[in-house]
């Protein structure tokens, strides 16, 4: 790729990689990119880096606008290495006078093994720095999604570079959110949030309300990962607002693992019990679909319905994967209930409601369990006990 002018003066000299699949267990099937600014002033400032096997790309960008060696300041926002990675060797060519980041991460960064010998500046929110006729403001974000989190923001352009948040992973030759299908790209940062951001939605409130209480003029967010928002920046804004207060519709996310199609058989009686409720029904066999994928459709589900056969005396392990991953991701406010076939023994439902319990779901069921195959008697069960949590959905949210 190379660099691409998004505000006067200040560019985007990312990496765009094709071919990532995995981002610590998030599907990314249609890879990502690791945006780096540069902001060309009086005093040339870096705002961020990028993954290590990616830093060729980074100089390549930096050097077609000024020599590396001319930058003054480094400015890291995130310490995680896909922003991280190629610090040391960007601080190796270019010596910068400062760089600046906030407590935690000077204490991350040292805990990475970066020298201590580094001119480090720590800063906080509020707090401002002049590169000539621009000037950066530094908002500290903790936890979202690391403790040593912040925002740069370029009050001259209005713009603010949003560090993790915003974000998407996708892959495109195109740098901003008007050059893309809208609907594919929010899909993608509806998916980024739920698989990345859910758990931390208390702060993302309050961060919207502090950025709020700021005064801040934004007409461009400059997220670490995917596109930029120059567009309508404020349809995002709004998004976050909407699922970090975890609203929900009247949709239903029905998930199951299935050994003879028992249970499967299970799941889609539920599923007709549901439509018939005229509830927006989604189906997922945890053979076919991916966590993250799945975790997507939960961020606006009213209820999550959970399913597996049961095998040495448990649930089976894909359920156990998803349950634990969405735990983790902690959705509010949602309706709960576990099916699942059996032999002899039948524990898998039991150990899927405790996982709902954990997650201070309301239970529609104490759980049904059917054992071999499904009679028409217990598939009539079933279609019962979908219209039972078609009926709760569309009931008052507690």
């Amino acid at each position: 790729m190379f660099p691409v002018e998004i505000k006067d003066k200040i560019y985007w000299v990312g990496a765009v990689d094709w071919n990532i699949r995995d981002f610590h267990g998030y599907s990314t099937y249609k890879g990502t990119t690791y945006n780096a600014y540069l902001i060309v002033d009086e005093k040339i400032t870096l705002v961020d880096t990028v993954k290590n096997p990616f830093k060729k790309e980074l100089i390549n960008n930096i050097s077609q606008i000024v020599d590396p060696g001319k930058i003054d300041y480094l400015i890291v926002n995130h310490v995680e290495m896909d922003h991280a990675g190629s610090v040391r060797e960007m601080v190796d060519l270019i010596q910068p006078e400062k760089i600046f980041c906030s407590a935690m991460g000077q204490k991350t960064m040292l805990a990475y093994n970066f020298p201590a010998d580094y001119p480090y500046e720590v800063v906080k929110t509020g707090q401002s720095l002049s590169l000539g006729k621009k000037s950066v403001q530094f908002i500290e974000t903790r936890m979202l999604h690391w403790p040593d989190s912040m925002f740069t923001y370029v009050p001259e352009d209005r713009l603010l570079i949003s560090s993790d948040a915003f974000g998407e992973h996708w892959a495109t030759s195109e740098r901003f959110d008007d050059e893309v299908d809208r609907a594919e790209l929010m899909a993608h940062a509806a998916k980024y949030y739920a698989n990345i951001l859910l758990l931390y939605s208390p702060l993302v409130q309050k961060l919207l309300a502090d950025v709020q209480k700021l005064n801040l003029a934004i007409d461009m967010i400059a997220p670490d990962h995917g596109l930029i928002w120059r567009g309508n920046p404020g349809a995002i804004l709004e998004a976050y607002d909407r699922w970090s207060r975890q609203v929900t519709g009247t949709k239903a996310v029905i998930i199951y693992d299935t050994m003879w199609h028992s249970t499967e058989q299970m799941a889609l009686a539920i599923a007709d019990g549901l439509i018939r409720e005229n509830i927006s029904t989604k189906i997922f066999n945890l053979r076919v679909t991916h966590r993250s994928e799945i975790m997507t459709e939960v961020l606006d589900a009213r209820a999550i319905i959970c399913g597996s056969s049961t095998l040495n005396n448990n649930m089976l392990p894909k359920m156990a994967d998803i349950l634990t991953y969405m735990k983790g991701l902690k959705p509010v406010n949602r309706i709960g209930a576990a099916f699942g076939s059996y032999g002899w023994s039948g524990e898998a439902v039991g150990h899927i409601n405790q996982y709902l319990e954990e997650m201070k779901f309301t239970l529609a069921t104490p759980g049904l369990k059917i054992q071999y195959g499904p009679s028409e008697a217990d598939l009539q069960k079933c279609q019962d006990l979908g219209r039972q949590i078609g009926q709760m959905i569309k009931g008052p949210v507690k």
